[in-house]
C-alpha cells in the first residue's frame, strides 16, 4: 500500500524514546522527511542516524517541551530545511508514578505545561500552514490510562485525558481543511518507560521484576508486551493518505488489554 507520505515533512516529538523513535523510523521508511525532537539531543541524533543509514532525510532537534518560548524558533528551523510541517506527532514523556491526591500544585503546573500546553501550542504553530495547503495530520500519543485509569499514575491519567477532549474538539474545527486529528493509546509496549514502571511496581510491592512482568503480560489477551514498531505502524497509517476519512478517533494499540468496550 502506498501511504502517500513521500516528501511530506513530519515533526515527531519525543523522537529519542522507544515509541517516538519507532514512529520516526517508520514514517521515514514511507518517504517522509523527519524532524526528530527530544530533550536529549544524543537520543534524537541516534534516531536520525538510523533514518539516514537507510537513505532517509532527518533533522535532530534538542527540544525542551516545557519551554514554550522556543517553539517558533524550532518550527522555523524545520521549515527552513524541509518546508512546512505536514504531519505532527505529539508524543511527550510522562510524569513519575504518583497518587492523584496530595500533590503540590507546582508539580501539576510543571507537567501541564510540558505534557499538555506544549502540545496545544506546537499544534497551533503548525496549523495555519496545514490549513493553507488543505492537508495535515495531527496524531497525539497519550496512554491507556485515559480509558482505564492506571493506579499510581494519577498525574498522567488526569493530564493526558485533557488531550483527548482537546483532540476531539480540534478534529471538528479543522476537518473541512483536510486535516485529521486522532489520539493513539499505547498499552504495555516494551520500552524503557514500561521497564521503569515495572521496576517501580516491583520495588513498591517487594516483588521480583519477573513476577511483575508475568502478571502484567498475563492480563493481555495476546500474552505479551507490544513492540515499538507495532505502535509506529499504527501511527504511520493514521498519518497516511489512505487514512483520510479517519478523524476524531481514539485508537488503542494494547493487545486487547483494556477490558472496556
Amino acid at each position: 500500500m502506498d501511504f502517500g507520505l513521500k516528501d511530506k515533512t513530519a515533526l515527531v516529538l519525543g523522537a529519542g524514546g522507544g515509541l517516538g523513535s519507532a514512529i520516526a523510523v517508520k514514517l521515514a521508511r514511507e518517504g517522509a522527511r523527519i524532524a526528530a525532537a527530544d530533550i536529549d539531543l544524543a537520543a534524537a541524533e541516534k534516531t536520525t542516524a538510523a533514518i539516514e543509514s537507510e537513505g532517509g532525510k532527518a533533522l535532530a532537534l534538542q527540544w525542551d517541551l516545557s519551554n514554550l518560548g522556543s517553539i517558533d524558533a524550532h518550527v522555523a528551523a524545520i521549515e527552513r530545511q524541509f518546508g512546512p510541517v505536514d504531519i505532527l506527532v505529539n508524543n511527550t514523556g510522562g510524569p513519575p508514578p504518583t497518587t492523584v491526591s496530595g500533590q503540590d500544585p507546582t508539580i501539576w503546573n510543571q507537567y501541564f505545561q510540558s505534557m499538555v500546553l506544549s502540545v496545544i501550542a506546537i499544534t497551533d504553530r503548525v496549523l495555519p500552514q496545514m490549513r493553507a495547503r488543505k492537508w495535515g495530520r495531527i496524531v497525539t500519543s497519550t496512554s491507556s490510562g485515559v480509558v482505564a485509569p492506571i493506579p499510581n499514575l494519577g498525574i498522567s491519567n488526569a493530564l493526558r485525558l485533557s488531550l483527548v477532549g482537546w483532540s476531539k474538539t480540534l478534529a471538528r474545527e479543522v476537518g473541512r481543511d483536510g486535516i485529521t486529528v486522532n489520539i493513539v493509546l499505547p498499552g504495555r509496549i516494551a520500552t524503557g518507560r514500561i521497564t521503569f514502571l515495572d521496576e517501580q511496581k516491583a520495588k513498591r510491592e517487594n516483588r521480583s521484576i519477573d513476577d511483575v512482568v508475568t502478571e502484567s503480560t498475563g492480563s493481555i489477551p495476546l500474552g505479551r508486551y507490544g513492540r515499538p514498531e507495532e505502535y509506529g505502524n499504527v501511527v504511520t497509517f493514521l498519518a497516511s493518505e489512505p487514512a483520510s476519512y479517519l478523524t476524531g478517533s481514539v485508537i488503542r494499540v494494547d493487545g486487547g488489554m483494556i477490558q472496556s468496550i
